[in-house]
Protein backbone atom coordinates (compact mmCIF):
# COMPACT_ATOMS: atom_id res chain seq x y z
CA UNK A 1 0.00 0.00 0.00
CA UNK A 2 1.22 3.86 -0.70
CA UNK A 3 0.78 6.35 1.57
CA UNK A 4 1.80 10.01 1.22
CA UNK A 5 3.71 11.96 3.83
CA UNK A 6 4.35 15.63 2.96
CA UNK A 7 5.87 15.29 -0.79
CA UNK A 8 7.21 11.83 0.06
CA UNK A 9 5.76 8.33 -1.20
CA UNK A 10 5.83 6.11 1.18
CA UNK A 11 5.32 1.79 0.76
CA UNK A 12 3.75 0.97 3.84
CA UNK A 13 3.77 -3.00 3.86
CA UNK A 14 3.57 -5.73 6.44
CA UNK A 15 7.04 -6.76 7.88
CA UNK A 16 8.63 -9.86 7.44
CA UNK A 17 11.73 -11.45 9.03
CA UNK A 18 14.21 -9.59 7.21
CA UNK A 19 12.46 -6.60 9.55
CA UNK A 20 13.19 -7.92 12.61
CA UNK A 21 16.39 -6.17 13.31
CA UNK A 22 15.54 -2.37 12.13
CA UNK A 23 12.59 -2.81 14.18
CA UNK A 24 14.24 -3.82 17.21
CA UNK A 25 17.10 -1.24 16.86
CA UNK A 26 14.25 1.62 16.53
CA UNK A 27 12.27 0.37 19.76
CA UNK A 28 15.25 2.90 21.25
CA UNK A 29 12.74 5.92 20.26
CA UNK A 30 10.44 4.35 22.80
CA UNK A 31 12.76 5.79 25.24
CA UNK A 32 14.49 8.85 24.30
CA UNK A 33 13.48 11.59 26.41
CA UNK A 34 12.41 11.81 29.85
CA UNK A 35 11.11 8.78 31.56
CA UNK A 36 9.50 9.02 35.18
CA UNK A 37 11.74 8.81 37.61
CA UNK A 38 10.96 5.02 38.65
CA UNK A 39 11.65 3.88 35.34
CA UNK A 40 15.03 2.85 34.37
CA UNK A 41 15.60 3.57 30.91
CA UNK A 42 17.61 0.35 29.92
CA UNK A 43 14.91 -1.50 31.83
CA UNK A 44 11.95 -0.40 29.67
CA UNK A 45 13.93 -0.39 26.64
CA UNK A 46 14.15 -4.34 26.88
CA UNK A 47 10.62 -4.60 28.01
CA UNK A 48 9.49 -2.74 25.01
CA UNK A 49 11.85 -5.08 22.74
CA UNK A 50 10.71 -8.34 24.55
CA UNK A 51 7.47 -7.35 23.61
CA UNK A 52 8.24 -6.47 20.19
CA UNK A 53 10.43 -9.83 19.66
CA UNK A 54 7.48 -11.89 20.68
CA UNK A 55 5.38 -10.05 18.50
CA UNK A 56 7.35 -10.49 15.57
CA UNK A 57 8.17 -14.51 16.42
CA UNK A 58 4.96 -15.43 17.29
CA UNK A 59 2.65 -13.06 14.99
CA UNK A 60 0.06 -13.62 17.17
CA UNK A 61 -3.47 -12.92 16.05
CA UNK A 62 -4.79 -9.52 16.37
CA UNK A 63 -1.21 -8.18 16.04
CA UNK A 64 0.13 -6.24 13.08
CA UNK A 65 3.26 -4.84 12.58
CA UNK A 66 4.26 -2.60 9.16
CA UNK A 67 7.20 -0.94 7.84
CA UNK A 68 7.76 2.39 5.91
CA UNK A 69 10.13 2.39 2.46
CA UNK A 70 10.81 5.77 1.56
CA UNK A 71 9.34 4.38 -2.28
CA UNK A 72 12.24 6.28 -4.43
CA UNK A 73 14.97 4.41 -2.16
CA UNK A 74 13.99 1.59 -0.79
CA UNK A 75 14.59 2.88 2.64
CA UNK A 76 12.87 1.44 5.58
CA UNK A 77 11.75 4.67 7.47
CA UNK A 78 9.27 3.89 10.18
CA UNK A 79 7.39 0.98 11.82
CA UNK A 80 3.98 0.72 13.01
CA UNK A 81 2.64 -1.95 15.25
CA UNK A 82 -1.08 -2.38 15.63
CA UNK A 83 -2.97 -4.47 17.53
CA UNK A 84 -7.00 -5.26 17.96
CA UNK A 85 -8.08 -5.11 21.27
CA UNK A 86 -11.76 -5.76 23.27
CA UNK A 87 -12.74 -2.34 25.04
CA UNK A 88 -12.90 -3.12 28.71
CA UNK A 89 -15.92 -0.98 29.44
CA UNK A 90 -18.14 -2.05 26.40
CA UNK A 91 -16.26 -5.14 25.32
CA UNK A 92 -16.33 -3.92 21.84
CA UNK A 93 -13.61 -4.30 19.50
CA UNK A 94 -10.60 -1.11 19.57
CA UNK A 95 -7.14 -0.76 17.89
CA UNK A 96 -4.47 0.33 19.48
CA UNK A 97 -1.45 1.72 18.38
CA UNK A 98 1.23 -0.08 20.30
CA UNK A 99 4.17 1.27 18.73
CA UNK A 100 4.94 4.38 16.42
CA UNK A 101 8.91 5.09 15.40
CA UNK A 102 10.50 7.40 12.91
CA UNK A 103 14.07 6.93 11.99
CA UNK A 104 15.33 10.42 13.27
CA UNK A 105 16.89 11.69 10.23
CA UNK A 106 12.61 11.65 8.70
CA UNK A 107 11.47 13.18 11.51
CA UNK A 108 9.75 16.03 10.61
CA UNK A 109 8.31 15.07 7.31
CA UNK A 110 4.91 14.30 7.89
CA UNK A 111 5.57 10.28 8.14
CA UNK A 112 4.40 9.27 11.93
CA UNK A 113 1.33 11.89 11.28
CA UNK A 114 0.82 9.40 7.75
CA UNK A 115 1.23 6.40 9.73
CA UNK A 116 -1.61 7.63 12.59
CA UNK A 117 -3.57 8.35 9.42
CA UNK A 118 -2.99 4.52 7.99
CA UNK A 119 -3.87 3.54 11.72
CA UNK A 120 -7.16 5.21 11.69
CA UNK A 121 -7.87 3.63 7.99
CA UNK A 122 -7.00 0.19 9.45
CA UNK A 123 -9.26 0.79 12.15
CA UNK A 124 -12.13 1.99 10.32
CA UNK A 125 -12.19 -1.28 8.01
CA UNK A 126 -11.96 -3.77 11.13
CA UNK A 127 -14.81 -2.24 12.38
CA UNK A 128 -13.37 -0.63 15.77
CA UNK A 129 -14.79 1.46 17.91
CA UNK A 130 -12.01 3.85 19.27
CA UNK A 131 -8.18 3.64 18.38
CA UNK A 132 -6.07 4.03 21.53
CA UNK A 133 -2.63 4.62 22.35
CA UNK A 134 -0.73 5.37 25.53
CA UNK A 135 2.57 7.55 25.92
CA UNK A 136 4.67 8.56 28.49
CA UNK A 137 4.20 12.02 29.71
CA UNK A 138 7.87 13.14 28.97
CA UNK A 139 7.56 12.19 25.45
CA UNK A 140 6.38 15.73 24.53
CA UNK A 141 6.86 15.75 20.61
CA UNK A 142 4.44 12.52 20.36
CA UNK A 143 2.39 13.96 22.72
CA UNK A 144 1.85 17.37 20.69
CA UNK A 145 1.73 15.06 17.43
CA UNK A 146 -1.48 12.68 18.81
CA UNK A 147 -2.92 15.83 20.68
CA UNK A 148 -2.68 17.57 17.25
CA UNK A 149 -4.34 14.30 15.20
CA UNK A 150 -7.39 14.58 17.53
CA UNK A 151 -6.44 12.31 20.05
CA UNK A 152 -7.69 13.16 24.06
CA UNK A 153 -6.47 11.58 27.58
CA UNK A 154 -9.18 9.37 28.61
CA UNK A 155 -7.73 8.08 31.48
CA UNK A 156 -4.48 8.36 33.46
CA UNK A 157 -2.38 5.95 35.00
CA UNK A 158 -0.85 6.57 38.37
CA UNK A 159 1.97 4.78 39.64
CA UNK A 160 3.30 4.68 42.87
CA UNK A 161 6.72 2.67 43.56
CA UNK A 162 7.08 0.60 46.25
Amino acid sequence: MHIQAGDQELLLRAAGPDDDAFILDLASRFVDFELPRWRRRNVVLEGIRRDLARHLEEQPPGSFLFVAEDESTGERVAFLHLQLVTDFFTGHQNCHISDLAVLPSHEGKGIARALLDHAERFARQHRCERLQLAVFPGNERARKLYEAAGYGIEMLRMVKPL
